[in-house]
């Protein structure tokens, strides 16, 4: 099965002025990606506003995404909805629509213990013969997934493959990893105030779930290579530092809200943030344009 290695790009989802899916910018940023080094995305994450999107809309970037990137590049999909039943039809849509895999968060706002947690992946997670991978994220859903839980999914689905971590814990690292043997790609996400890139790799970690591979995806691709000779070590760590600055500009705000606004910049799909969600403006926007021409990633 087919596992995420290096860089795991979280795409955002494209509006267009009408505040419509851009379904045709969504192909512009799949041939933008895998032109440049990526070796995976993930569509309807956090970055692609999954929250605020309809289950029909969520159903036709599934079907749209998924024919797009065939044959260019691996997508896996987010697929948690309220419910567990929700999130079993929406993964094994996303199956018969021909996705390379699903990733799957505790259902936000509904705080389940932990053995409940278990029992909604372990429900989807068989329900389905595709990959899929779990998201750690508790600053997003407010419930941490315990390394003795994701040890129990791995023990009893074949088929999960990604575990990706968005927590200020190193610890958890190390135990996902020793208590599933490395069979399961542990990948990291890129957020500066955790900045657990570095530590991930130095684990034995298997690269990054990030947005910042939306900017910078050929550098984000290098610095996400497993760690396999000390000439990868020091292109990590330089590549890392370089970019820290413009991983902070980022994360300024709630994903996607900067992000859109760099993309934009960059002349590619993006949109304005759907509602709630404010569009980056003002001071903060000029300094975000400064660091990326500083960068030369606006030239």
């Amino acid at each position: 099965m087919f596992k995420p290695t290096g860089s795991w790009v979280a795409i955002p989802t494209p509006f267009n002025n009408d505040d419509s899916v851009d379904l045709e910018g969504f192909k512009t940023l799949i041939d933008f990606q895998a032109a440049n080094g990526t070796t995976s995305l993930l569509a309807l994450g956090s970055a692609g506003e999954t929250t605020l999107l309809s289950m029909e809309e969520k159903r036709n970037i599934i079907s749209s995404v998924s024919r797009q990137a065939r044959g260019k590049i691996p997508v896996f999909f987010g697929t948690t909805c309220s419910s567990t039943r929700e999130t079993i039809e929406l993964s094994r849509y996303a199956e018969s629509e021909g996705a390379d895999g699903v990733v799957l968060t505790v259902p936000p706002y509904l705080l389940p213990p932990q053995d409940a947690a278990l029992e909604h992946f372990l429900a989807v997670g068989k329900s389905i013969k595709i990959p899929f991978g779990l998201y750690n994220n508790p600053s997003r859903v407010g419930v941490f997934v315990e390394p003795e839980t994701i040890a129990a999914i791995y023990r009893q689905c074949p088929n999960f493959v990604a575990d990706k971590e968005a927590m200020p814990r190193v610890s958890q690292l190390v135990e996902v990893l020793r208590l599933t043997e490395g069979n399961v790609h542990v990948l990291c996400c890129d957020f500066p105030k955790y900045s657990i890139v570095i530590p991930t790799l130095a684990l034995g970690g298997h690269g990054t779930a990030n947005i910042g591979g939306n900017v910078i995806p050929r550098e984000m691709a290098e610095m996400s290579k497993p760690w396999d000779s000390i000439e990868q070590v020091e292109k990590s760590r330089s590549l890392y530092n370089k970019y820290y600055d413009l991983l902070k500009m980022l994360y300024t705000l709630s994903n996607p809200i900067v992000l859109k606004a760099a993309l934009k910049l960059m002349g590619l799909p993006s949109g304005r943030p759907r509602r709630p969600y404010p569009e980056f403006a003002g001071p903060k926007l000029e300094e975000l344009k400064k660091v990326m021409t500083g960068l030369g990633i606006i030239q």
